[in-house]
């Protein structure tokens, strides 16, 4: 089969065999917000045009953000609780140019204790990779732009968290007074720590989020942290706030199953380490295994 997982900046494109191997990948900088007036199976053949001709008869399925409103084909999202069997069940078919069809993953919806919705599209896809491999911790943490914490029983997600810190930081490195006094992103081990460390503390007296965020300005202007040291710094504190909001959500007394690209786990596995939380770092495939999942789950693979 072919799997894609399309994304807002990039597609990944994945070979895959019967048994779930991966034969071959390919990344492309061909996001869903760099295809210039919708010519998005364009993209795909300037991609994987060899592929889709050399195995016409392999289903293609795709997940992430080309099923978004924004992407090639828009498809709903379930109510959790969700499992693989339904994620399978509620693929959205697509035509291409050949008269060849191409398979849209849904996303995810929830709805917090305060009764307020929440989403989720091209996550769901890597947890059916995680949970289908039938270990998995019940508790999953995918970092990223808008981070999920998600609740997982057996084969099925319960219920999941979004919390915006990737895109806070960015905004607040780019275009906010914090960033004024940064310089360069260069790692600093004891900054970083530093900022989980204030960041996840519960003391009232420290106040929430929107007081000690700055702190990034004060300790830079009271020189207690260099300029190469405050993104770092702002890092941390927004990652330790994080995992002190998911602990109250989702609580802290399990392990945390990490799901994601390599640099940011590293850096959540750290956070987790200095905060004394259990965690386990999970494959970093788990998308196409997900993609490999749904499309068995659909009976659209001869088992090997």
């Amino acid at each position: 089969m072919i799997g894609l997982d399309w994304g807002t900046s990039a597609l990944r494109a994945y070979r895959i065999d019967r048994d779930g191997g991966i034969r071959e990948r390919r990344r492309a900088d061909l996001g869903i917000l760099h295809i210039v007036g919708g010519a998005f199976e364009d993209a795909l053949e300037d991609t994987v045009g060899d592929w889709l001709a050399e195995d016409p008869d392999v289903p293609v399925l795709a997940a992430g953000m080309i099923t978004s409103r924004q992407g090639w084909v828009e498809t709903p999202y379930l109510s959790c609780p969700a499992d693989i069997d339904a994620l399978a069940a509620a693929l959205v078919p697509g035509r291409l140019r050949s008269g060849r069809t191409i398979l849209f993953v849904g996303g995810l919806s929830t709805r917090g204790a305060d009764g307020v919705p929440d989403v989720m599209r091209g996550e769901e896809t890597q947890i059916a990779g995680a949970l289908a491999g039938g270990d998995a911790p019940r508790l999953l943490l995918l970092p990223g732009t808008h981070a999920k914490w998600v609740r997982c029983e057996g084969e099925t997600v319960t219920a999941f968290t979004t919390m915006m810190t990737g895109e806070l930081y960015g905004l607040l490195r780019r275009y906010g007074i914090l960033g004024r006094l940064m310089e360069g992103e260069a790692e600093d081990a004891a900054a970083f720590a530093r900022g989980v460390r204030y960041g996840a503390g519960d003391d009232p007296a420290a106040g929430g989020l929107l007081h000690r965020l700055f702190s990034a300005r004060s300790l830079g202007l009271f020189g207690e942290i260099p300029p190469r040291g405050l993104a770092s710094y702002l890092s941390g504190l927004l990652i330790g706030s994080e995992l002190r909001e998911g602990a109250l959500v989702h609580g802290a007394g399990e392990p945390v199953g990490l799901v994601g690209e390599a640099a940011l786990v590293a850096r959540y596995r750290t956070a987790l380490d200095l905060l004394g939380r259990s965690c386990r770092v999970l494959p970093s495939d788990l998308a196409a295994r997900g993609l490999f999942a749904l499309a068995r789950r659909a009976g659209l693979l001869a088992r090997g």
